[in-house]
């Protein structure tokens, strides 16, 4: 089926509560959505979602332009689709703002495809399984004080999560960071696991004596400790600890990951739909994580990381952090821990266009 029409908006879904992270006051969830409306009138939707507004405008113009160019082309032929606006746009890229341009417009190919096909996306691309273990990831920021940190891990152990992941801070030292450990697990009981992100905060002598103190601390996964380019510093920090050093939200090309396998600087890859550029380039860095003999996950946008993850052998956990739920009908949610893939074709919901019209910015 031939592509048609490609429309591009900008909505930001406010949130009745808002956060700070990273030192920012988060009030809305922004979302650069992509429409593909084929010849025989299927349309597939997708999206790439910020916390800040920062530049999605900018995204979304540079979408808005690149969608222009694929009309005429077969909405089946996602690899030359995925190649054709790399090319037009290298000069920008590779990765970077680029693929966060195309993101949406490739996640919009493959919902259409499914569509055209009558087949889930996660099958599209190999049905290992049909669900995946998902981890809480929502309300666990570190601007909560430890008696709403408590309460919040008890209720995601409630909803039957077996595992949360909390955030933490820059400069706190190591025993306020492992108090808040505690405070966690006491909040959710002895069956769930205790997740933290460092959001690539420290050196490695920090990031080294806080990994010791949350380890001790019962934690059993360390999130970006360092900043992804210190490669070395990963490495060596992960053969010092008895606990997972994760990472890998923050890059962008199939070289990067590459690398990165390479010097064993992780033990479990984490992969951002949006910064590799959409589903095309997602499965070849799953793929070669596979070669390492290394598990992957995803970061946000689980709707989506469901059908992905599912798809291969090495899936490992989704992070259940919905940011979309208020623009969608039948949004998966986990059921004892477990997200399941969603069955009908294509992602396996739909928008709902009324909040698509509420919160439309343009």
């Amino acid at each position: 089926m031939k592509i048609t029409d490609v429309q591009v908006e900008v909505l930001k879904v406010t949130l009745e509560r808002t956060y700070a992270a990273g030192g920012r006051k988060v009030d809305g969830n922004w979302h650069v959505l992509a429409r593909i409306t084929t010849s025989d009138g299927t349309e597939g939707f997708g999206y790439v979602v910020k916390q800040r507004e920062d530049l999605v405008r900018a995204i979304a113009v540079a979408t808005k332009e690149l969608g222009q160019h694929l009309i005429g082309m077969d909405v089946l032929n996602v690899e030359a689709a995925w190649e054709s606006m790399a090319a037009r746009a290298d000069w920008v890229g590779p990765g970077g703002f680029l693929h966060w341009a195309i993101a949406p417009l490739d996640i919009a190919m493959w919902d259409a495809a499914g569509k055209i096909v009558g087949q889930p996306v996660y099958k599209m691309l190999g049905g290992y399984q049909n669900g995946i273990k998902a981890y809480a990831s929502d309300a666990l920021w570190y601007s909560l004080s430890l008696n709403e940190l408590e309460a919040s891990a008890a209720q995601h152990a409630a909803n039957g999560f077996s595992a949360i992941k909390l955030r933490l801070a820059k400069t706190a030292p190591a025993a306020e960071q492992a108090e808040r450990v505690r405070a966690a697990s006491k909040g959710a009981g002895p069956n769930v696991g205790i997740m933290v992100d460092a959001t690539e905060s420290w050196d490695f002598t920090r990031a080294l004596e806080m990994g010791r103190a949350l380890q001790k601390a019962g934690i059993f996964w360390l999130e970006d400790p360092l900043p992804h380019t210190d490669l070395e510093g990963l490495a060596e920090l992960s053969s010092k600890l008895d606990i997972a050093v994760t990472g890998g939200e923050h890059l962008y090309q199939l070289v990067q990951f590459r690398d990165t396998f390479k010097t064993r600087a992780l033990d479990i890859a984490i992969l951002d739909i949006a910064r590799v550029g959409g589903i095309t380039p997602w499965r070849k860095i799953a793929a070669l994580a596979e070669a390492f003999n290394m598990k992957v996950c995803g970061h946000v946008i689980p709707e989506v990381h469901v059908h992905l993850l599912s798809a291969v052998p090495n899936g490992h956990m989704v992070e259940y952090m919905p940011r979309s739920t208020p623009i969608l009908d039948g949004m998966p949610e986990p059921k004892d821990g477990i997200l399941k893939a969603p069955d009908g074709p294509g992602l396996g919901f739909s928008l709902n266009e009324k909040a698509v019209a509420k919160f439309r910015v343009e």
